[in-house]
């Protein structure tokens, strides 16, 4: 397996689909990467040889991906809940921020249905 920016990459796929188990390299910024440095897209990573993933490593540590970019992104998070902004209170209460419905759906963020039971009538 080759390891680049601390993540092995699966040997027997082709390089744009292997560089995608990066955190913060999609299929656009891999076919990027991999013009830069000069290696074919349609090319398995079980083929590549030492200068060429040496060329792909350079050109992987120009953007800010793995660890870097997971500490950004949470402290952008902690930042809106801090000033206390509509998406930081979603974010604190745990729904969904882009102005989605939550009356049927959305059970992916608010969790498993916590039932609640009905107040029974009082007798006279």
């Amino acid at each position: 397996m080759a390891r680049i920016a601390g993540v092995d990459i699966p040997k027997q796929k082709r390089g744009v689909i292997a560089l995608t188990y990066i955190f913060g390299i999609g299929k656009s910024r891999a076919k990027d990467i991999l013009d830069q440095a000069g290696v074919s897209e349609g090319k398995k990573v079980s083929d590549w040889n030492d200068d060429e993933i040496g060329k792909i490593r350079d050109a992987v540590s120009q953007f800010t991906i793995e660890g870097e970019l997971r500490s950004e992104v949470s402290l952008n998070i902690k930042r809106l809940m801090d000033i206390g902004c509509q998406r930081g209170i979603r974010h604190r209460l745990g729904l969904p921020l882009r102005g989605q419905r939550t009356k049927n759906n959305s059970r992916t963020r608010k969790g498993k249905r916590k039932t609640v039971a009905n107040k029974k009538k009082a007798t006279k």
